[in-house]
């Protein structure tokens, strides 16, 4: 089935629009680049793993976390596998230490527990696929809306006017060419939605 038809009966969920991803890109809106869905709790590979914070969420899974070599297309659906290429991507200029508005674009909007943001490590391979040896074990940076709240008490995403609003995160130090992985986790499914970012940061 073509893209195209695709993304006319069902563009869904989210991508990252600021810092521009590889999806929003790639695919400029619409159907895969919003539906890089699979299983929470990056980098972790088990299924079936409570929330830390929120033991009453959803437990990750029945989707698997995405495998090394296909994090930057959520392990997703065939068409979105050239995300995972290894190629010259092009990259936002940012400043190394900087606070950034990092702004998502939904056509889906689910309960939200947390954003995660995760950095290649100093030192790591552009040649080489992404993989979680390339990247920091624990996020750079973690936003969560509503805190620890259960979420069956978490208001109604489609009713809130603050869920589009973006959120400031401050990046990590770094210089030249990184990866920003950003995975938003829902808390009433057990699953998260994957985007990469290229990034040049400057000093």
């Amino acid at each position: 089935m073509a893209i195209e038809d695709r993304t006319e009966a069902a563009p869904r969920h989210g991508r990252m629009t600021h810092p521009r991803s590889r999806a929003d890109i790639e695919f400029s809106g619409g159907w895969p680049a919003n539906a890089l869905e699979a299983g929470k709790f990056f980098p972790a590979t088990q299924v079936g793993l409570a929330d830390p914070d929120a033991p009453t969420d959803v437990r990750s899974g029945p989707k698997p976390v995405p495998p090394d070599g296909r994090i930057a297309s959520g392990g997703s659906e065939p068409d979105a596998v050239r995300l995972d290429e290894v190629r010259d991507w092009p990259k936002v200029d940012l400043q190394s230490g900087a606070e950034v508005p990092f702004q998502w674009s939904f056509s889906a909007k689910h309960k939200t527990r947390r954003y995660n943001y995760f950095v290649t490590k100093e030192g790591w391979d552009p040649a080489a696929p992404l993989s979680r040896a390339q990247f920091e074990p624990e996020p750079f940076a973690t936003y969560k809306p509503h805190g620890d709240t259960p979420h069956p008490q978490m208001p109604d995403p489609s009713q809130d006017p603050h869920f589009d609003q973006p959120h400031t995160i401050r990046l990590p130090e770094r210089s030249g060419y990184h990866v920003i992985l950003g995975v938003w986790e829902v808390a009433d499914t057990g699953h998260a939605f994957y985007q990469v970012i290229d990034v040049n940061f400057r000093q």
